[in-house]
């Protein structure tokens, strides 16, 4: 352990670290000639300008973010054994949580293992390592993984467009046995595909597992329109909640399919429809033809993926809730959704407010919601909470 580098805090900068925070900036560190000489990834200490060594840390020296808490103990040794009790802790949760191995079993630094997130669909594990110290310890993350697990397979999804700020190359590979191009996901009464390969982020959104399911309480009797509606969580569960009807929106051909496929396996074909069309543009088709849906559900993908976006691609969510509001019946719903981390939610809720103004519609919001907890906050990282929905009864 005694070749494991210190990262010094320059002076007065060590406060947020020490309350708990679990990050560094680089702005925050001594980034001299040793400091920019640390290969990307590695573990170090994090010492303050006094000297005092405060925890390790996973560090690269080109990003902005530069290093992320592992452990207190700043030379606590980060082997299969340190991520196996990760692994357990977060196993632990889940299971009280779910009755089933389908969720997240790993999100991040609210589970101890900074810059990875893992997704479980029944013995397929999917892993994201979205910094360089994720991607660094990545083959004790795999080897801890099938220690604890015995997985029949592990897809390591490294073409997240965030490794780039880390300079990670983009690469999908698998441990094990490669998954088919469809594994199942079971959430309650449904059943659902998920492609763990080629499919969104890691194939499916578990985030929004207790969404739908508020979201059918609402919708017996209704048709529903699902945009952007992926794999077809929410149409599908709606229908199985006894919905009249639903039709499906994306602009994904795969999406569809896999959406399609769900609602064959749920028995609720019949009373499905598929459509490929750009969201906005069919959301405006639809109004001209004078359509009208009991329930909008408007999912979208981020609007901002960068501070400079935050502007324009709020006014989308004012759009947008234009256009679906202009959809629903009177005394019907709409759901709502932003998974844009750098839009907070009093901005959200100001576009939404802004958009029903547009449409002239009167209303009220009914629910207000996030992630589901297998999506933990690090309770001193808040913008974390990146997930955050609305749902109102319109007049």
């Amino acid at each position: 352990m005694s070749e494991r580098a210190s990262v010094r805090l320059l002076p007065g900068l060590g406060k947020r670290f020490r309350s708990g925070h679990p990050w560094v900036y680089s702005n925050e560190i001594r980034m001299d000639e040793a400091a920019r000489a640390i290969a990307p990834g590695s573990v170090v200490r994090i010492v303050d300008d006094g000297g005092t060594m405060l925890a390790c840390a996973t560090f690269n020296p080109h990003s902005l973010i530069a290093a992320r808490r592992l452990d207190p103990d700043p030379e606590c040794i980060i082997d299969a054994g340190f991520i196996a009790l990760r692994l357990r802790r977060a196993l632990g949760l889940r299971e009280r949580l779910y009755d089933g191995p389908y969720y997240r079993l790993v999100h991040a630094e609210a589970d101890g293992l900074p810059g990875l997130v893992i997704d479980r669909f029944g013995d397929c594990f999917v892993c994201q390592a979205n910094t360089a110290g994720a991607e660094g310890l990545m083959p004790t993350i795999v080897g801890a993984l099938r220690a604890t697990f015995a997985p029949r397979g592990i897809v390591l999804r490294g073409d997240s467009p965030v490794r780039a700020l880390e300079g990670l190359p983009s690469a999908v590979s698998c441990v094990g046995e490669t998954p088919d191009a469809t594994v199942p996901v079971l959430e309650g009464a449904a059943r659902f595909l998920a492609d763990p390969l080629h499919g969104q982020k890691t194939g499916w959104f578990y985030d929004q597992r207790d969404n739908r399911a508020f979201m059918a309480r609402l919708a017996k009797g209704l048709s529903v329109l699902d945009v952007y509606c992926h794999g077809g969580g929410f149409g599908v569960t709606a229908l199985l909640a006894g919905a009249r009807e639903a039709l499906f929106v994306d602009s994904s051909e795969p999406a569809l399919k896999l959406a399609a496929g769900a609602a064959a396996l749920n028995g609720c074909a019949d009373r499905a429809r598929f459509v490929r069309a750009e969201a906005f543009r069919d959301l405006e088709d639809r109004a001209r033809n004078g359509e009208r849906f009991g329930m909008v559900v408007a999912d979208p993908p981020s609007f901002v993926k960068s501070r400079r976006d935050l502007a324009v691609g709020a006014r989308g969510y004012r759009k947008l809730t234009r256009l679906a509001a202009a959809l629903v019946d009177g005394g019907g719903f709409l759901f709502i959704a932003s998974c844009s981390h750098l839009v907070d939610v009093p901005t959200f809720a100001d576009q939404v407010r802004r958009g029903l103004h547009d449409a002239r519609r009167d209303g009220r919001v009914i629910h207000t919601a996030a992630a589901g907890p297998d999506h933990p906050v690090h309770p001193a990282l808040p913008e974390s909470a990146y997930l955050k929905a609305l749902v109102l009864q319109l007049d």
